[in-house]
């Protein structure tokens, strides 16, 4: 069987002419079937898939595809695929389909991406394993036991078990970056705003972010050129100009790199997981970079300014979901303030019924002052104190998580639960651009992450120092 893991591998057997697009499609499909376990996908566009694949090979022949001719793509269930399910693995949305494609994935059918189907995840894209999914829990590839992380799982997954070549996730607080450093995969959060949030549903809008995951950082690079850019349906995204990611992939220059001492010398973070980190910035030494440790005292309130900002951006933003205009409706409804109040008690999960109820405590009348008002000032501190570290460095390297992937499960609270995201959630409170790289495996052979972030639209400078610590240490 031939390796479809890389997209240069796959346009080279498509110019040589030993596969086509048809032939790529029914190999992932033939994987797709053989893990079935996994708890992947919930629907498979086997038949489009196809017939789509049929069209590009036409497309190749005649010299009119497009840059992605031959990628075949999963979508998170959280994007919108015009005419096709949405749910974000909720019940609360069943029946519906989208009217539209988002930006970001109609960018890439523009450039004759192949898409196959539509992911698991945890529900609203709130939670740190894929076990909050309506559809129940994916299951890690390396050890179908463990969670995949969260709560872009499944899309980690399916890049991990050969599903798919790459995958769109969504990154709100480490939503694709711990998927990827529990499965092995490269899982890129572009800097807030590099592309548009037109067609992702909506969880804490100032930090949502649309994620991309593959298995090196080529096609990363790749699929960050095309769907960045200005978009008229989003009032927020960048204006900036798209460089060629593609042809910035060498690191040219020594480096100046810094690393947050508090990561790792925080209790809970996994010795070998350590150790990994560790490793890469003595690699880095050696190379002739500038590294230096930095301080960073107020990691302990990454977590609680986080928290307290999504719940209530999500309080607001799921309000919309009430059983009236779409989706589903409770059968017991008695009139419409018990329609309204069964519908949500129904068609939303525990995790998402407790963020939206504590973001509504946050943003009640008493509370706002008290929580809201502060977390946004301390966000701002935080947010600060991240870019003052990288005005003076290019880099900050550290773990993206604190342990390997857990137990299915295994976490009995909420609060463990949250923890995951110790790593992930300083990139996303100060919009910077974050990734996660493959980077060793523990003794159980679970994979590791390691993360790196930089300034503000610096990407290409991400994806380079990445590459090169894979070539030489991956």
């Amino acid at each position: 069987m031939k390796d479809l893991r890389s997209f240069n591998r796959i346009q080279k057997y498509l110019v040589e002419g030993t596969l086509s697009c048809e032939d790529i499609v029914n190999t992932y499909l033939q994987n797709i079937q053989s893990q079935q376990h996994l708890n992947v996908f919930l629907d498979v566009y086997a038949d489009e898939a196809l017939a789509r694949a049929q069209e590009v090979d036409k497309k190749i022949r005649k010299g009119t595809a497009g840059r992605l001719a031959g990628m075949v793509i999963g979508l998170k269930d959280v994007l919108c695929y015009q005419d096709h399910k949405l749910q974000a693995s909720s019940k609360i949305l069943d029946g519906f389909y989208s009217q539209f494609s988002g930006t970001a994935v109609q960018r890439l059918l523009d450039e004759d991406a192949i898409i196959i189907g539509r992911q698991n995840c945890d529900e609203f894209a709130m939670g740190s394993s894929n076990e909050n999914s309506a559809f129940g829990p994916t299951r890690n590839a390396a050890d179908p036991n463990t969670v995949p992380g969260g709560s872009s799982g499944a899309s980690a997954v399916a890049v991990q078990a050969g599903m798919c070549t790459a995958a769109l996730g969504s990154d709100t607080g480490g939503s694709v970056r711990q998927p990827a450093a529990f499965c092995g995969v490269v899982g890129l959060k572009p800097t807030y705003s590099r592309i548009s949030r037109y067609g992702l549903l909506a969880y804490a809008s100032s930090f949502d972010t649309i994620g991309i995951f593959t298995n090196n950082i080529e096609d990363n690079a790749l699929l960050l050129e095309i769907m960045a850019g200005k978009d008229e349906f989003d009032s927020t995204v960048s204006q900036k100009d798209v460089p060629a990611y593609t042809q910035a992939l060498e690191v040219k220059q020594k480096y100046k790199v810094a690393y947050i001492e508090e990561t790792l010398s925080d209790e809970g973070l996994n010795p070998e997981i350590k150790a990994q980190t560790e490793k890469a910035i003595q690699f880095l030494k050696a190379d002739g970079h500038q590294v230096e440790a930095v301080h960073f005292p107020m990691l302990e309130y990454l977590l609680p300014t986080y928290y307290i900002l999504t719940m209530a951006e999500a309080s607001s933003n799921l309000s919309r979901f009430d059983g009236v205009k779409y989706g589903y409706r409770s059968k017991e409804a008695q009139n419409l303030e018990s329609m309204y109040k069964k519908s949500r008690a129904e068609g939303f999960g525990e995790e998402v019924k407790r963020r939206i109820m504590l973001g509504t405590f946050v943003l009640s009348a008493s509370y706002y002052d008290a929580y809201y008002t502060k977390a946004q000032k301390v966000r701002r501190l935080l947010r600060d104190a991240t870019l003052n570290i990288l005005a003076d460095y290019d880099f900050i390297v550290l773990p993206t998580t604190p342990t390997t992937a857990f137990k299915i499960g295994a976490t009995n609270t909420p609060l463990e639960m949250y923890l995951a995201d110790l790593f992930t959630v300083q990139a996303s409170i100060a919009g910077v651009p974050a990734i996660s790289i493959p980077h060793g495996e523990d003794k159980n052979g679970l994979p590791i992450g390691l993360q790196l972030m930089t300034a503000s639209f610096q990407e290409e400078k991400l994806f380079a120092l990445s590459k090169h610590i894979l070539d030489n240490l991956g």
